[in-house]
């Protein structure tokens, strides 16, 4: 054990009216939810990303957190893994999240790159045989290497492709080592600055091959987890390819992937594409690619992703409710993807980052719930829809052509009138639970 978080206990549940900081007042993982456990209908998970390898910098100015992992090479990396372990402990998190370049520094080559992280996985590994957290997803890091300034598998070089698909294949590897329920796939430079110098219908094929390579490889070792695009507009690439869940859907179509990849989708990703969160999970499960979530939020006054832990319980109930209508999750789960404010410095900061997190996907996930049991929501929306149980207007959507429909309207002389849509009851009605 380091001395980390020394002085902390591992987190207990004290109840809605605790005023402990280090407590969670609505989580709890053995409590049934619509007939599951809470832990299993969140599936929370902590971004190794974001918690141990972020140094709090922004755009005007360089790191301000001090951790004793920072700076060094594989003996840092093994410290950053022991202490990332120990606050999973503390936390009783399920699950959580890497990326290649968190976990292990980069090497001289690709062989010592793979070599470091494949060291810090057989960590984890055996970490993992005494701690009750698992792996949500892992993902190689294909944006911060200035070989990638271009893209990776967008990129115009075929040495740039090559090494991507050499790198993607060990992350997926280690993920498939142990024992990995998904894994991601972040274009995060699969776009473009300037169309003066891209030629857009060779990248996308570049993409939609090195994504089936991907998935081939999947089914060739075995990997039984969910393989996910996350969806991000404009930021780092001025128009990047994967801008939101409906783009990324027409492009699996395009290239007959559509029942083998699903989508990762983040809060701050929505807000940045002009959209809700609900909205992107909604469209996701309406075209059956729905799989996981980052769990966060965005500054609405801010043009950047900021990542900023989630406290909004309505907007984040809302969302939970399109996830638990849609059959909630399978191998997906909530993973923060969110980061301390820059002037959080403390450890302590960062359990009650995660405390706070927590206990809202909780209190949200119970708002939803309770919506759901309530039974008002969905009665309403079925009494919108009712006309569409006739056999009439079945039929118009199965044999009917339109002169049939026209006759049906000339013979029974049909002349609708506008129906109140109710949004203002419906909203009052949610805002009963949340």
């Amino acid at each position: 054990m380091s001395d980390f978080f020394e002085g902390i206990a591992p987190i207990p549940f004290e109840g809605p009216e605790s005023e402990n900081p280090l407590a969670f007042r609505f989580y709890q993982p053995d409590r049934l939810v619509l007939g599951k456990r809470m832990e299993d209908q969140l599936r929370l998970s902590i971004a190794y990303w974001h918690s141990f390898a972020w140094e709090g910098g922004d755009p005007f100015g360089g790191r301000t957190f001090e951790r004793p992992w920072f700076g060094g090479g594989m003996e840092a990396a093994r410290l950053k893994a022991e202490i990332a372990f120990e606050m999973f402990d503390l936390l009783g998190a399920p699950f959580f999240a890497f990326h290649d370049r968190d976990i292990a520094p980069e090497g001289q080559s690709l062989a010592e790159s793979n070599r470091n992280v494949r060291e810090i996985a057989d960590y984890f590994a055996r970490r993992m045989e005494t701690s009750a957290t698992r792996l949500l997803w892992g993902t190689a890091n294909l944006f911060s290497n200035r070989r990638f300034m271009s893209g990776a598998a967008t990129n115009p070089d075929p040495e740039v492709f090559a090494y991507a698909a050499a790198q993607v294949k060990c992350a997926l590897d280690v993920t498939h080592q142990l024992g990995g329920a998904n894994y991601v796939l972040w274009g995060g430079r699969e776009g473009y600055e300037t169309l003066l110098n891209t030629d857009m219908g060779r990248e996308l094929d570049q993409l939609g091959r090195f994504l089936s390579k991907v998935v081939d490889y999947k089914h060739r070792i075995g990997f039984p987890g969910t393989i996910l695009i996350e969806p991000k507009p404009q930021e780092p690439t001025k128009h990047q390819y994967d801008y939101d869940v409906a783009t990324v859907y027409g492009f699996l179509r395009r290239f007959g992937l559509e029942k083998e990849v699903k989508v990762n989708i983040e809060v701050g990703h929505a807000v940045l594409a002009g959209h809700s969160f609900e909205h992107e999970i909604a469209t996701a499960v309406a075209l059956g690619i729905f799989g996981s979530v980052d769990a966060n939020r965005n500054d609405y006054q801010s043009g950047w992703d900021t990542d900023q832990f989630p406290n909004n319980v309505p907007e984040l109930a809302v969302a939970i409710h399109q996830i638990l209508k849609g059959g909630g999750f399978v191998t997906g789960g909530f993973n923060f993807d969110s980061k301390l404010r820059r002037q959080s410095l403390d450890p302590e900061d960062l359990i009650a980052a995660h405390v706070g997190g927590m206990d809202v996907c909780a209190r949200a996930l119970l708002a939803a719930a309770a919506i759901i049991e309530d039974g008002g929501l969905d009665q309403a929306l079925a009494d919108r829809y009712a006309g569409w149980e006739t056999p009439e207007a079945r039929n118009m959507l199965v044999e009917a052509d339109l002169a049939a429909i026209a006759a049906w309207v000339d013979h029974d002389n049909i002349d609708p009138q506008p129906r109140s849509g109710k949004q203002e009851k419906l909203e009052n009605l949610v805002n009963r639970f949340v």
